[in-house]
């Protein structure tokens, strides 16, 4: 009893009736256009003109929620006075599907889409006319009925059987019943539209599929950023450490070395720089809609050599093994063969034992193989090792998933008791 009470004695089912109502106030100047052609049509029965005004009037409640801005308030005004979770209308407008290999298009609504604030607003308008005159009623007779007041009087025929109430306990009977029943239609009309704002003025099936394919596309860009900080910023930070390290125990013994080791750390923080500009301006797009000032910074393999002396200025030792013209390897797959040796290199001088690095990089006609072995830290070395820096976790996986983009194999893993060994093979088309 009390449970079916509870949203007669809500707030919110009233301010959900009051937005009814609202629906009421804002439909009365269309009902006066909507007059006209009845007017007009003085010789049709009283009937047809009746029907007339009511078709007139929908069709132009229905046009006026085609408007964009019409839908917007709605949902703003559904979310605050019905207390329904709607998403924001601009976030539907401006979601794009995927189309082609990384081009998007702009979502356009099905046609039947656009009818559904239509014919919500038109719901809304009758709701709120309905639910007005009904509990208007309602409530004057509950508040007149008790005691007769304003010589009010309420008679009920039924199956042949007739009560009227004049006075006495029973005018204050059926006026509590009339107070109780114009509640229950406060709380009905509040129910319908509750129930069919999400269905009318949430997203559609295809809108829904239009935000899931925008938040995959933010979600992929994400990720490819995260990417390139962790190769780029990464790699610098690892090995200006040792080179830092480095110079520091050579200024007093070689200061010209040292002023080398220097010179590296300041080229290897400014390319770290480019990348954070630009990752950084890609961010800001996002977020205001500008596009980035810089250009995206192109490392490919022909920069491996400059790669390689920043890595050797740190005291490592790398050989590298070149078959092929790496320089023939063009766009997208020299720059991911760029990032997947840096990582590689990257995780060697990490984690590595000391001695030598084997860098191995072989193009043909069919594919790219790119290697990278180092001795495996047993715990002896000192400096550089595995205690040395703490791992993320994360550069494998994400070496992982950048090879597979790509279509390519992928190898990680102990290469003997002494040695780990990482092995990449891409497919490729070389440029002559």
């Amino acid at each position: 009893m009390i449970k079916g009470l509870r949203p007669l004695l809500s707030r919110s089912t009233y301010v959900g009736a009051l937005f009814a109502y609202a629906g009421v106030l804002a439909s009365l100047p269309l009902l006066s256009f909507a007059l006209l052609p009845a007017l007009a049509w003085r010789s049709a029965s009283e009937g047809v003109r009746l029907v007339v005004v009511l078709l007139v009037w929908s069709v132009l409640i229905g046009l006026v929620g085609l408007a964009r801005t019409t839908r917007r308030v709605l949902i703003l005004s559904a979310r605050r006075l019905l207390g329904v979770a709607l998403p924001d209308s601009a976030a539907v407008r401006t979601s794009s599907i995927p189309s082609g290999a990384g081009t998007g298009r702009a979502f356009v609504a099905p046609r039947a889409d656009r009818w559904r604030t239509p014919l919500w607003l038109v719901l809304h308008v009758t709701l709120g006319w309905t639910g007005a005159l009904a509990s208007g009623v309602l409530l004057f007779a509950g508040l007149t009925l008790p005691g007769g007041w304003l010589g009010a009087e309420a008679g009920l025929s039924l199956f042949g059987r007739s009560v009227r109430v004049t006075g006495g306990w029973e005018s204050w009977v059926a006026g509590l019943c009339c107070l109780l029943l114009a509640a229950t239609v406060c709380a009905g009309v509040t129910k319908a539209l509750r129930w069919s704002a999400p269905r009318l003025l949430g997203p559609s099936s295809a809108e829904r599929l239009a935000l899931a394919a925008e938040r995959e596309l933010r979600l992929a860009e994400r990720n490819r950023l995260a990417h390139e900080l962790h190769d780029s910023i990464g790699h610098t930070l690892t090995t200006t450490t040792i080179q830092a390290a480095v110079a520091g125990e050579l200024i007093s013994a070689d200061p010209a070395a040292a002023r080398a080791t220097l010179r590296s750390i300041e080229e290897s923080a400014r390319a770290a720089l480019e990348d954070l500009d630009y990752v950084l301006g890609v961010l800001r797009e996002k977020e205001t809609g500008t596009a980035p000032a810089e250009p995206a910074p192109t490392r490919t393999l022909a920069d491996l050599p400059e790669l390689l002396d920043r890595l050797r200025h740190t005291g490592a030792v790398v050989e590298l093994d070149l078959s092929g013209e790496p320089t023939g390897v063009r766009g997208t797959l020299s720059r991911a063969a760029y990032r997947i040796l840096q990582e590689g290199l990257t995780n060697a001088v990490r984690h590595g034992g000391g001695g030598p690095v084997e860098v191995r990089v072989a193009v043909t006609a069919e594919e790219l193989e790119l290697g990278v072995v180092n001795a495996i830290d047993d715990g002896t070395s000192t400096g550089t090792g595995r205690g040395a820096f703490r791992t993320s976790g994360h550069g494998l996986p994400g070496l992982a998933e950048r090879v597979r983009l790509l279509h390519g194999e992928f190898e990680a893993g102990p290469a003997g008791p002494r040695h780990w060994r990482l092995a990449v093979r891409l497919p490729v088309r070389v440029s002559v």
